[in-house]
């Protein structure tokens, strides 16, 4: 088995407003940090540590639990202002003047939101398998199999294959890599989402859904930040689809797919993608 510098990091705490925020921070440090925000239901411990240390090795990484949610106390919250104001605190309680952003899924649609609330406070955002804040015209919807999964509390391993991976061979061998990877974390028994914290991520996406387009798009077009937008073709959670349409509306922004790839495109072209993460910082 592989090992990973990303599995050495340690568990730090920081004190902010609502709760004491769990993180690792990894890399050199230096210049602006990248803080890379969680998918629904996942914690620290859920990060693919390959994706990690490719990462880390030219920057500054930094990874956390949001309010409520794994390895972090406080009151969970169920709104995506709530979500974003956690990230922001989590931000300033670190010091931080200014940060780029790696958001993934939900995360992504976090990001995008701590970008319009505190716009200085973000240098570049990166939005990894995810979308705008609400209802994306002609997006094809989610399947009665993807919001049954979405809705267990113990999805099993096919389960999160079906959910991050295309039925193919090859990415679905990708797929088990990945679980192999997290594997090391997950088997120390760190805390896994409550379903409180679960449910509120849930009540969030329902009412983003609910979301009308004029509203989307302006705050597409407020967001003035260099975005860079990818995804996997084949994403059965948020379609490749909501991306192209996101680019549409903003003002800095490049989008890069990922053929025969789902939700975590972002581990299955792990270096391509990580590659293409730091020429966008860098530029």
């Amino acid at each position: 088995m592989s090992t990973y510098l990303a599995d050495k990091a340690e568990d730090l705490t920081v004190e902010g407003p609502s709760a004491r925020f769990t993180y690792r921070r990894m890399g050199p440090q230096g210049g602006v940090p990248l803080v890379l925000l969680n998918r629904f239901r996942g914690t620290i411990d859920w990060w693919d540590p390959e994706f990690l240390d490719y990462l880390a090795a030219d920057h500054d990484v930094i990874v956390f639990d949001n309010v409520g949610v794994g390895y972090t106390d406080g009151e969970p919250r169920d709104s995506l202002e709530g979500f974003a104001e956690g990230a922001i605190e989590f931000i300033e309680a670190l010091g931080l003047a200014q940060a780029d952003l790696l958001g993934w899924s939900l995360g992504g649609i976090v990001a995008q939101r701590v970008a319009l609330r505190r716009p200085e406070l973000v240098r570049k955002l990166v939005v990894a398998g995810s979308g705008p804040a609400g209802w994306v015209p002609d997006a094809p919807p989610m399947s009665e199999k993807v919001l049954g999964i979405m809705a267990k509390p113990d999805a099993d391993l096919e389960d999160m294959l079906y959910l991050f991976y295309p039925e193919t061979d090859t990415a679905r061998a990708s797929g088990r890599e990945h679980f192999g990877h997290v594997s090391t974390r997950l088997a120390a028994g760190g805390p896994a989402v409550s379903e409180t914290a679960a449910q509120g991520m849930l009540t969030a996406a329902g009412t983003l859904l609910a979301a009308p387009f004029d509203q989307v798009r302006a705050e597409l077009e407020a967001i003035k930040h260099p975005v860079l937008y990818a995804n996997g073709l084949n994403d059965v959670m948020i379609p490749a689809h909501n991306s192209y349409v996101a680019i549409q509306h903003l003002d800095n922004a490049t989008l890069v797919l990922y053929s025969g790839a789902g939700h975590a495109f972002l581990f299955q072209y792990a270096k391509a993608f990580t590659k293409q993460v730091a020429d966008f910082l860098a530029a």
